[in-house]
């Protein structure tokens, strides 16, 4: 049996976090546990750490530890899911946004075209939208928009034509249909990467990635105690951007705002000037991690 997930950039990530022993730390995407575990030995009696996951499934790696609190949520809830446990600053805050070995092994997911199994892609499975919503109800127009912006795939105004002209005589339900309509775009030598495209692409609109994630950064700053660390591993171009963004201007468009003295106002200090990568043993150990990106920033004190 495939383990529910290795973490990416272990080492690096808890490094980045520079672990009080006494502090308050949210892991905001549990999956595994394999971070939460390792943040969890570097705690002391007094430490406490919240770990949020929308996914039930992930309730069953849930750590067993009275200083541990497993929040069945998404992570763009940050706040509201703190003060309900009574939290106002947290010392430090860890955001892994690699789907885990868990989704794209269980072919009832629908995260992955190595199997059969139905359009699915919901990282909660109580949420409402599905892929097969997606692809059997938007317009050529929203499809393109999705594969095109999430996919950052050239032919993205084809995909969603075939798709289209595929379902006016019937929808598209499993994997397997929709692999057969999308698989003609594509040239053999970059067939599986641009399939995998066009799979992220709808993946990010059936679980509102983008937004989630704006949504989640942009109230960091007032949940994060003065020199608390935020840590952040990305996996493609898109939330990298919106991420570096972030910690850089304190906004995720990125736009700098600067003060009558021409200093940059950033809630943050960025500590990784270029993302720090998985080493070249990591790779090959773990191949899943070679898109990794981590990037680290702290609170700038008040």
């Amino acid at each position: 049996m495939n383990a529910y997930h290795v973490p990416a950039l272990l080492t690096e990530t808890i490094e980045g976090l520079r672990i009080h022993p006494d502090g308050i730390y949210v892991d905001a995407t549990f999956g595994g546990g394999g971070h939460a575990r390792e943040i969890m030995r570097h705690l002391g009696e007094k430490g406490k750490l919240l770990a949020f996951d929308q996914d039930k499934e992930a309730y069953a790696n849930r750590i067993d530890d009275s200083r541990f609190t497993f929040i069945h949520g998404n992570f763009r809830f940050l706040t509201n899911f703190l003060r309900y446990h009574h939290i106002v600053q947290v010392d430090g805050i860890l955001a892994d946004l690699g789907v885990s070995f868990h989704h794209f092994d269980t072919p009832n997911r629908g995260f992955s075209f190595r199997f059969e199994g139905e359009l699915d892609m919901r990282m909660n499975p109580q949420a409402d939208l599905t892929a097969a919503i997606v692809i059997n109800n938007y317009s050529e127009e929203q499809l393109a928009f999705i594969f095109s912006v999430y996919g950052e795939l050239s032919n993205a105004r084809k995909l969603a034509s075939l798709i289209v002209k595929h379902r006016m005589q019937q929808p598209v339900t499993t994997i397997q249909e929709f692999l057969e309509i999308i698989q003609p775009a594509f040239r053999f030598e970059r067939e599986k990467k641009e399939m995998a495209k066009a799979f992220q692409a709808l993946r990010i609109e059936v679980n509102h990635e983008m937004k989630a994630l704006q949504e989640f950064l942009e109230q960091t700053p007032s949940v994060l105690k003065s020199k608390g660390r935020l840590a952040i591993i990305t996996y493609h171009s898109l939330e990298d951007r919106m991420v570096k963004n972030f910690m850089r201007s304190g906004n995720c468009e990125g736009i700098i705002h600067k003060d009558f003295f021409g200093r940059v106002e950033t809630p943050f200090q960025v500590l990784t000037g270029k993302p720090i990568i998985p080493s070249t043993e990591e790779i090959t150990n773990n191949p899943r991690s070679r898109s990794a990106k981590l990037r680290v920033a702290e609170k700038s004190g008040d």
